[in-house]
Formats: structure tokens, sequence, C-alpha cells
């Protein structure tokens, strides 16, 4: 455990009672620090009441009138407060005094700075944020230096007064720094909410019209397969050796551009399904993922399509892909579920199994790697007539290095002995996410294939949903 006194910062704890004792602790140090600053009764009723205003006013401007107004009010304390605006500029937030004659905007200077400063009866004291959530800002603050908060007359104040008016002024730091980042928050969101109209406008509808130029190729190569017969017919009446190796040569030209044609339009379909599933609008609107659910063919909607995706890379890597370790049911299928994101899972099981498969001897004595996948119906899984059904994708290769085999769907997470293979550790966090949306669960275990990754769906059909 690790932590700075006077804050709860970088602190981390394994247990709730340790967390418990720590913030027991922390009480009991605030208790006593306030037994020793000895605030009078108007200083503490004026921290109370800036609490309870900061939390009832909205809007910036409000929250600087009553940082302003509370020392007037309450001290008789005239005062100003400075926002850093950039780096290196600080804009005039308020004042309870003559604005006409203030300047409008300042650089660091031996008055705004990173100490209390006292000056021609004036007190600055700099407003600090919090440094645990400094980065959230537009900017990291130099020595994490938010503002300035300028105090007058201060001459005839005691020693005492100005330590209050210090700790007030931290309080103001901490309320405005979460207002900085609320506010940056609503502009983020405002972004978001405008790149996905642009997302539909540019990306998603022109993506549209390719399904349309796919169907003119298709047209065009269906015209080339009648032209080629019509060629190879009149080089076969020819009767020249010549005339038929041309006709043949054309004839295998134009089945390898259908073989590309269709391999392409694969890549599309999947491709396609992708930026509509992963940029849907309400996922942006709601702050989540948001399921379409619909009854599909496991196999043929969302299997098959992965593993044909996947093939060639399987097979430039030596993975034999298929039902060595256990394969697919014969049964059909069908089952409620997003598509587009239980495809997406298993997009990234596959891709998992790309970079880790290694080599091993399988039971019946071949020795290379593999890959497979299957699924099996669970009987009463989710409760009494509640079925559930598993599905897995499993690869050769050693067990990962893991306490526990969960912390593989942690977000971030990356074994050690799996280090030198690229990722992000987002990948299986985002499978979790999905599944426990379909009232799921994912699962890791080494047994005696190897590594299998597996999701557990409730069997949903259509006839069984009210």
């Amino acid at each position: 455990m690790h932590h700075k006194s006077g804050g709860i910062i970088g602190a981390h704890f394994s247990s709730d009672e340790e967390r418990h004792d720590y913030v027991a602790h922390r009480i009991e140090e605030k208790l006593t620090d306030y037994v020793d600053y000895d605030f009078t009764l108007l200083e503490v009723r004026a921290l109370n009441i800036f609490f309870d205003l900061a939390q009832e006013v909205r809007g910036r401007d409000m929250f600087y009138a009553v940082c302003l107004m509370i020392p007037r009010v309450l001290f008789g304390l005239k005062a100003t407060i400075y926002i850093l605006e950039d780096q290196d500029t600080f804009v005039v937030g308020g004042t309870s005094g003559d604005k006409s004659v203030m300047e409008p905007t300042r650089t660091w200077d031996d008055e705004l700075t990173d100490k209390v400063v006292y000056k021609d009866d004036r007190m600055f004291v700099p407003i600090r944020c919090n440094p645990e959530y400094a980065n959230l800002l537009a900017f990291e603050p130099r020595n994490h230096i938010i503002g300035c908060f300028e105090m007058w007359p201060s001459s005839s104040l005691t020693e005492h007064q100005r330590l209050f008016l210090e700790k007030y002024v931290n309080r103001i730091g901490y309320q405005l720094h979460h207002r900085l980042i609320r506010s940056r928050n609503r502009e983020h969101i405002r972004f978001i909410k405008s790149m996905v109209q642009d997302i539909g406008h540019n990306v998603i509808v022109p993506n549209m019209y390719f399904k349309l130029y796919f169907n003119r190729l298709k047209r065009r190569i269906e015209e080339l397969h009648v032209s080629t017969e019509k060629v190879l017919i009149s080089m076969g009446e020819c009767g020249q050796q010549s005339c038929i190796d041309v006709g043949n040569e054309l004839a295998l030209t134009a089945a390898s551009i259908e073989s590309q044609y269709q391999e392409i339009y694969r890549h599309y379909e999947v491709t396609s399904m992708f930026l509509e599933t992963l940029l849907r609008r309400r996922h942006f609107e709601e702050g989540r993922y948001v399921l379409m659910k619909r009854e599909v063919n496991l196999r043929t909607g969302v299997l098959e399509p992965q593993v044909e995706r996947c093939r060639q890379r399987f097979e430039e890597k030596n993975i034999e892909i298929g039902f060595a370790l256990g394969g697919v049911p014969d049964q059909v299928i069908r089952l409620v579920m997003d598509p587009g994101l239980i495809a997406q899972v298993y997009a990234n099981y596959f891709s998992n199994a790309l970079k880790y498969t290694e080599e091993a001897t399988l039971p019946d004595g071949r020795t290379g790697r593999f890959v497979s996948y299957g699924w099996q119906v669970l009987k009463d899984h989710f409760g009494p007539d509640k079925p559930g059904i598993k599905m897995w994708v499993v690869s050769t290769g050693r067990p990962l290095d893991l306490e526990n085999p969960m912390d593989v769907f942690k977000p971030g997470f990356r074994a050690d002995n799996v280090a030198k293979e690229s990722g992000s550790g987002r990948g299986l966090y985002f499978v979790r996410q999905v599944v426990e949306l379909h009232g799921g669960t994912v699962g890791y275990e080494h047994n005696e294939h190897g590594n299998e990754f597996s999701l557990i769906l409730p069997f949903e059909q259509e006839e069984n949903l009210e």
C-alpha cells in the first residue's frame, strides 16, 4: 500500500478491511488536524456554507460568485479568482472588486506563482488541483496549479486567519478541478455525438454502396463466364492446340477472378458487419454496448464466416483449423444473440489462437499446430428449464502464466509468457463485456487439448421469448 499523507492518493488495497482501516486512520488524522487548526465558529460555518452552495449552484460563473462572496460577506475581504487557461495564461474568472481596473489576462509572475505571496496589502494563494486527476484536464498544469485566489486587505490578517484562508482556497481548488473535468467531459460527449453523425454519413452510408458495386461486379463476372464458355466452344471447333491452350488460359483467369471476388466479398461482409456493429449510434448515445438481438444459425451465421476470414492466416502460420481437438456437433443450433458482437467475440478468440498456438502431439500421433472450435448444450445451466450453450476455441500450446484464470479477461492484462506478442490487452476484456451483456459467462482453462477459451450463453430461441 502506498499513499501520500493528507489524501488517498495512489493508494492500493487488497481487501475491504485494509481499506476501512486506512480511512479510519485518515479520519483520526483529520480530527487531530482540525483540533490544531482551532477554527472559529464563523470559519467552520464559512466552509460549510461553501460546500452547501457549491453543490447547489450550476454554472462556472455562479460557482466563482460563491467563492468570491464568502470572504466578502463573512470576513470583509474582496477577492479575485484567476483561472489557468493554458500552460502560461491566467484569465480573470471573477472579482468582487473593481473589474474595470484589472488586466483580463496575466502570466506567471512574482504574484501568480506556486507559493502563497503577500504583497501590497494583498494575499495571493495558488489554487491547486487534485494531483491524482491532473491528467484529466485539457493540459497537465505546472505544479498542479490551476489558478490563483487573490484577497485584500490582508495586512491586518492574523496568522490563524491566513491559515484558514489557505485551507479555504484548497477547498476551492478541488471543487474547481471537478467542475473543469465535468466541463471537459461534456465537451467530449458533444464531440462524440457529432463524430457519430459524421461516421454515419461519411463511413456507414458510403460503405453500403459497396454492396451495389459488388453486385454489379458479380454480374460482370457471370457474363465473363458465359463469354468464356463461348470462346472455349469456338476454340474447340478450331481444333488447333494453340487455340485450345488460349481458351484454357482464359478459363483459368476467369476462375481466378471469381475466386478473388469471393474472397474479397467475404472480407467486405465481415468488415461491414464489424463497422455497423461497433459504430452503432446507440453505443455512443447510451455510453455502453447496446445489443440488437435476433435468432441466428450459430454455425453459418457466426462461426464459419470468422473461420473463413482467418483461414489464410492460419495456413500461413502452418496452423490446422478443424475438428482434431473435438469438433462441431451435427445438430443445427439457432439461438437469439447479437450476431455482430458475438462474431467479434470469435474474431478475438481466433486472433489470440493465431498468436499463441504452439506445436504439440495429438492423441492420434500427429504433430503440429492445431485449433478447434465447437459447442455443447448444457441442460439447466442457468436454472431449471434454462439451458445454456457452451462455445469454445481451443488451441495447442503451453498454459498461460496466470494466478487466476479470470485474470486474462481483465482490461489491459498481458500474461508474462506471451508478452513478446503484440496486443493491447483489450480484446478479451471486450469479449467479457459482450458475453456478460448477453447474460452469459466467459472462461479460460488449460486442458488435455491445450488453451481453451469459452463462453456460455443462455440458449434463447425466438419461440421461447416473450
